[in-house]
């Protein structure tokens, strides 16, 4: 689910986000009874007559402390870039969103965030050198830990896509198992941007199964996701080094073929009909001039929430522009989703999808989350 990506990236989108200032430990910075050090008395964080005991809402900074630390492992402002999968393959499947939609996007929302924990935790000793401020080798949060969280969050998806349906556990089954292949094996090989499209691609199929619509049907919706997530991925391997100009040319090209393809005109399914109605079939109808307005809106919306970046990142191709590259291509997550749901005729389902992306960019900017990346 590039980093997703693609968001992305799905399991673990894109790497993330070198830069950031190192955030404290929690380790002391002089050793435990020397004057000033934590507990003894008269040092900072010690109520006065009681030595050794936390001041007054100490615990309270701790938690606070330890909820940031998860909230950065898990990269909680990208979950905005997850619904929309389900969404968009429901929709693409020719059916409406019901309750196991729901039960599907809550899959897609624990498999996403298993991998961003199985992520940081199978980059420990790289982030330890390149890093060093992330969660896990700074000592916020254990490795141990985050491998339990992956675990316990693959399994919490699976229940839940077993709750929506025999057909979406058929696809959460090979899509948890991307995601663990891509973040302990295939990452840092050439399989690594096939393995997070295909990733990305199954997401959407999970929501077109979970709803009872025929995954066939959408196919070229998933292929079309898929396509963005490959390129979001292979931008984020040269997102710490820079100095790659392919990536970025080759994401820029990709963004302006799938926004052709989007928007190109296609026969609109009847709502509640199943996948196997393909277009030219008995009932199908051409796409109303509304429907044609909307997903070229959403399009445009899509290309140019991507192509800058990109643009700036070919131009320059140095590690901050390759970053926001990344960020770009996440972030253009969401209006493709909601093109693809307004291609299918599902005018409530896109606007529905594109409202994420206000919501993410509100989320981002409150202040418990101002130092949380996307990537």
């Amino acid at each position: 689910m590039s980093r997703a990506v693609d968001a992305a990236r799905f399991t673990a989108g894109p790497s993330r986000e070198p830069g950031v200032p190192a955030e404290p430990s929690g380790v002391p910075a002089v050793a435990p009874g020397a004057p000033n050090a934590p507990g003894a008395p008269g040092a900072p964080g010690t109520a006065s007559g009681a030595p050794g005991q936390p001041a007054p809402g100490a615990e309270g900074s701790t938690r606070g402390a330890r909820l940031a630390a998860w909230a950065e492992l898990l990269r909680l402002p990208a979950l905005f870039t997850v619904p929309g999968d389900a969404l968009a393959g429901t929709a693409a499947a020719g059916s409406r969103p019901g309750p196991r939609t729901l039960l599907a996007i809550g899959s897609s929302l624990c498999l996403y965030e298993a991998g961003m924990a199985l992520n940081d935790w199978a980059d420990r000793a790289e982030d330890a050198v390149e890093r060093p401020h992330r969660p896990l080798p700074s000592g916020r949060i254990r490795p141990a830990a985050a491998l339990v969280a992956a675990g316990a969050l693959t399994g919490a998806g699976l229940a839940l896509a077993a709750g929506a349906g025999r057909p979406a556990l058929g696809v959460a089954v090979p899509l948890a198992a991307t995601v663990w292949a891509y973040d302990l094996a295939l990452k840092h090989t050439p399989a690594g941007p096939a393995a997070m499209a295909t990733a990305r691609g199954l997401d959407l199929l999970l929501g077109a199964a979970a709803t009872g619509g025929g995954r066939r049907a959408a196919l070229p919706s998933a292929a079309l996701l898929g396509g963005h997530t490959l390129a979001v991925t292979a931008v984020s391997r040269r997102e710490t080094t820079g100095g790659s100009v392919l990536a970025p040319l080759a994401a820029l090209a990709t963004a302006g073929a799938l926004t052709g393809l989007v928007t190109s005109r296609r026969t609109r399914l009847p709502a509640g009909r199943r996948a196997a109605a393909a277009p030219g079939l008995p009932g199908s109808t051409p796409a109303s001039p509304v429907t044609r307005a909307l997903t070229s809106a959403l399009g445009a919306a899509y290309a140019a929430t991507a192509a800058r970046p990109y643009f700036h990142a070919v131009l320059n191709p140095s590690p901050p522009l390759t970053q926001r590259a990344v960020g770009g291509g996440i972030r253009a997550t969401v209006p493709l989703q909601a093109a693809l749901a307004a291609r299918s005729g599902a005018g409530a389902t896109s606007l529905t999808i594109a409202a994420l992306a206000p919501a993410g960019r509100w989320f981002a900017k409150r202040a418990a989350m101002r130092k949380v990346s996307i990537t």
